[in-house]
């Protein structure tokens, strides 16, 4: 990791947003719609980490989150794979 990128803060969701619309997908019993999705995107809650410890939390997770900025078009890739 650069120099320059310690101590830059990112920001998280928490829970990873992938699992919190999987647990919404799978109370619904049928594909979100984008709406949907991005309502649970816009409550979801973060936090600011440095991008270090934002790396850390992906690799314990053992899975990258998808970005809030392209939740929907993410989501639509991601949920295939989790079926």
């Amino acid at each position: 990791m650069p120099a320059e990128d310690k101590g830059f803060l990112v920001i998280v969701p928490v829970p990873a947003l992938v699992a919190v619309l999987k647990h919404a997908e799978d109370r619904k019993g049928s594909p979100l719609t984008e709406s949907e999705v991005l309502d649970i995107r816009d409550g979801a809650t973060c936090v600011r980490v440095p991008l270090e410890a934002a790396i850390e939390m992906a690799e314990t997770r053992g899975y990258d989150d998808i970005a809030p900025e392209t939740c929907w078009e993410d989501w639509q890739e991601v949920r295939l794979l989790l079926q």
